[in-house]
């Protein structure tokens, strides 16, 4: 079975303060995401205003089931608010080969 890996682009909402949102993220992160089965990682990466989260995962079942872990967290709900959601775009790959 093959790792998997969220990659979720998207922009900030206008006058967001990228320390708070990155705070926000590193709260998700220890509260939520982290905690998830077959969690392995999560990078925030940058270009300009569009933003790249690439989210490491055990398996693809694991990848699926984190979708829906941060529903009703406090944490997940802040991060969020910070993003424009009409921008948001989230595809699953599967690693199929790592160098």
């Amino acid at each position: 079975m093959s790792n998997a890996v969220w990659f979720i682009s998207y922009k900030l909402k206008k006058n967001v303060s990228v320390e708070d949102f990155l705070l926000a993220s590193e709260k998700c992160n220890n509260e939520v995401l982290s905690k998830q089965k077959g969690f392995i990682s999560w990078e925030v990466l940058r270009d300009g205003d569009t933003w790249i989260d690439l989210v490491k995962w055990e398996t693809t079942e694991d990848a699926k089931n984190g979708e829906t872990a941060g529903a009703g967290n406090p944490a997940a709900r802040e991060f969020y608010s910070y993003i424009n959601m009409n921008t948001c775009k989230l595809q699953l790959y599967s690693v199929e080969k790592v160098h």
